[in-house]
């Protein structure tokens, strides 16, 4: 093999190889790591300055009260690189609950690294081994391309419904 093919080749295989990351729920030790992550997410995706005591006290509901959901982090060794937000949906139609995926947030360094991927897949372990979870949803801002290829190429489709909100005046 030539030099330049055994270069691609290379270039190829270590591209391929991913980072081995451990997935969990967070714990509240984790509070501040994922309010920050949450207002980077909300500049980055939005251009929102979110008030960091408001979404303090928002994560720090989750954790007071895992009934509604739970946040998952991913760990690169000690480090917190990613994080995201389960909430549960009850579905009468299903006779159990659907999990709702928000405020996706990766370290930048990360991304582009399957880090989404795997915590996805980590999900649905979870639901096809549990009779009461049913599915995933989440939403996407419609301006956020990079996202929205990311979710079809875990064949998550957008073809059925649509989302509506009324929200109240801040």
């Amino acid at each position: 093999m030539k030099a330049e093919g055994m270069e691609k080749y290379v270039s190829a295989f270590l591209n391929s190889l991913k980072i081995m990351i451990q997935i969990l729920r967070a714990r509240a030790k984790y509070l501040d790591t994922i309010v920050n992550f949450q207002l980077k997410m909300a500049l980055e995706t939005e251009n929102l300055k979110l008030e960091k005591e408001i979404v303090r006290s928002g994560v720090f509901h989750i954790f007071e009260n895992d009934y509604k959901g739970y946040y998952l982090i991913a760990k690169d060794d000690e480090q917190v690189i990613a994080s995201l937000l389960v909430l549960f949906e009850w579905s009468d139609w299903r006779n159990g609950s659907v999990l709702w995926v928000h405020s996706v947030y990766v370290l930048p360094e990360y991304r582009k690294k399957g880090i989404f991927r795997q915590m996805f897949e980590h999900l649905k372990q979870e639901i096809l081994v549990d009779d009461t979870l049913k599915g995933i949803r989440l939403y996407v801002d419609k301006t956020n391309k990079n996202a929205q290829e990311v979710y079809k190429k875990l064949n998550m489709s957008d073809q059925h419904y649509s989302l509506y909100e009324w929200m109240k005046s801040v």
